[in-house]
């Protein structure tokens, strides 16, 4: 499962009875606590091929959350990254979003996904398509209070909002990874091959390099990338969790060029207790420690130019103080963001909102 995925299965934990409503779902894409409770979904779900196309539903999505009749219901949570949070609030009621991120294909990354790299078609119909869906986006009045994973994102929220958000940082799951006796001579990326995630630039700096390079993910870059490798690289397509867990361990580091809002992938590699080579930019530098900080020991090698020849540099400099980085440190640094402390968080909060909920309704 995905970064997402797996907070919703600690929302799912928390709150056993309650129902999920999505656009669309795909049985068996999700763990047990999520599949087995009650799930209703949108006309999405009925659209032809939704389930590996549904990014072309896209300006129907407003209408299908808006269709979900929430009547009875006296606490509502989002998990949102794109429609969720619009959900019709019943009267009366507490609605809470946890927010992955204001739509990013409408907003910071809208050139990435409808760009030079569309179609005609495509390029000529989303302008104004993309103004009428930031327009529809930018109402938040039904959202009582915004939780943002990161506060890079909790700054997106202000921009593009105009709303505050407090921040509860995504769960790793620690207790999946552990570090390996001996490592190997090979750098990894986890990734979806996406033209955001920028893999395009651990494969240059690594074929520049002659540094072997194992990339895990699959995606519409893929043939792109595999085209412009060097004989280092080699692509492994995807791999189940406990495979992803072996490689993370036995890995030299981490490369992860992109701007992530807030990226499971380093804290999943310190839990594994190996370090990451990562842009100084994004959610890394809320749960990463560079070579350059005193306060706690290192778990990255930051850059700052998101270049391949930056990246070929880091990699140089994590080389030459490869030494510095300690399994042990790495995972405990890893351990400050481990699930039980996640699960804790989101309990309290949702708790402490909803006192100040029932204390205003009593007024």
């Amino acid at each position: 499962m995905r970064g997402g995925e797996r907070c919703l299965e600690v929302f799912c934990e928390l709150f056993p009875d309650a129902p999920l409503y999505t656009l669309l779902h795909v049985p068996g894409s999700v763990s047990a606590p999520i599949e087995r409770r009650r799930i209703v979904t949108s006309f999405v779900q009925r659209l032809p091929r939704a389930a590996s196309q549904y990014r072309r539903y896209l300006p129907l999505f407003p209408a299908a959350v808006g269709g979900f009749d929430l009547s009875g219901y006296d606490l509502v949570i989002s998990l949102s990254h794109c429609v969720a949070k619009a959900v019709r609030r019943p009267p009366g009621a507490l609605h809470l979003s946890y927010c992955f991120s204001p739509m990013r294909y409408l907003w910071d990354l809208y050139d990435d996904y409808f760009g030079a790299r569309a179609g005609l078609l495509v390029r000529s119909l989303m302008p104004p398509v993309a103004a009428a869906l930031r327009a529809w986006d930018r109402r938040t009045d039904g959202v009582d209070a915004f939780v943002a994973i990161s506060h890079h994102i909790a700054d997106r929220i202000r921009r593009v909002y105009g709303r505050s958000a407090d921040v509860i940082h995504p769960p790793v799951d620690v207790a999946r990874f552990s570090p390996a006796a001996r490592v190997e001579d090979f750098y990894l990326v986890v990734s979806a091959l996406v033209p955001y995630k920028r893999v395009d630039l651990a494969v240059a700096a690594a074929t520049l390099l002659g540094r072997r390079l194992l990339v895990v993910g699959t995606g519409p870059e893929a043939r792109r990338l595999a085209a412009a490798a060097g004989p280092t690289v080699e692509f492994l397509g995807g791999r189940s969790d406990a495979e992803v867990a072996h490689l993370y361990a036995r890995c030299r580091a981490v490369l992860f060029p992109a701007v992530e809002d807030y990226g499971i992938v380093p804290l999943e590699a310190a839990a594994a207790g190996r370090p990451t080579i990562a842009l100084a930019r994004g959610g890394a530098l809320e749960t990463m420690t560079g070579l350059e900080q005193t306060a706690a020991p290192p778990t990255a090698v930051f850059f700052g130019e998101q270049t391949a020849g930056a990246l070929a540099d880091a990699i140089g400099r994590f080389e030459a103080e490869a030494r510095r980085f300690e399994p042990a440190a790495l995972r405990a640094r890893a351990q400050q963001f481990d699930r039980p402390i996640f699960r804790r968080r989101v309990a309290e909060y949702v708790d402490g909102r909803w006192a100040e909920f029932l204390a205003r309704r009593a007024c």
